[in-house]
């Protein structure tokens, strides 16, 4: 895949039932958003946890996945409720490819994953 700048990044592979997106490196997994789609209206794609695979760090792959978290919802039409403190921390960074979800939502995606600790 390549990027906005033309820099070549890992394979992006969304396994909604599982509620997980993964990055690709050479066929091997290399790092993972955890995330759930919230329940009620309006919906809302929520990350809970983002993890880079020992040997995969430094690479890019964590802002690769949260940019494409934002894509896939942004095609989706839904906001994205970043509770991964690495998702919440790159939003901030970039405001421009990352809305910032209102906070009814936020706290709605709180006391969904509180409710359902399964999903973290």
């Amino acid at each position: 895949m390549t990027d906005q700048t033309g820099r070549t990044g890992p394979d992006i592979r969304d396994d909604r039932a599982a509620g997980k997106l993964f990055a690709y490196e050479n066929g091997t997994a290399a790092g993972v958003i955890v995330y759930f789609v919230m329940d009620g209206a309006p919906a809302a794609l929520v990350a809970v946890h983002t993890v880079v695979e020992p040997g995969h760090e430094g690479k890019g792959i964590a802002g690769s996945l949260v940019r494409e978290f934002y894509a896939m919802a942004g095609r989706e039409e839904v906001p994205v409720v970043p509770l991964c403190p690495y998702a919440a921390k790159w939003a901030s960074r970039h405001p421009d490819e990352a809305p910032e979800a209102p906070a009814e939502l936020v706290e709605r995606a709180k006391e969904q994953l509180a409710s359902r600790p399964e999903l973290y």
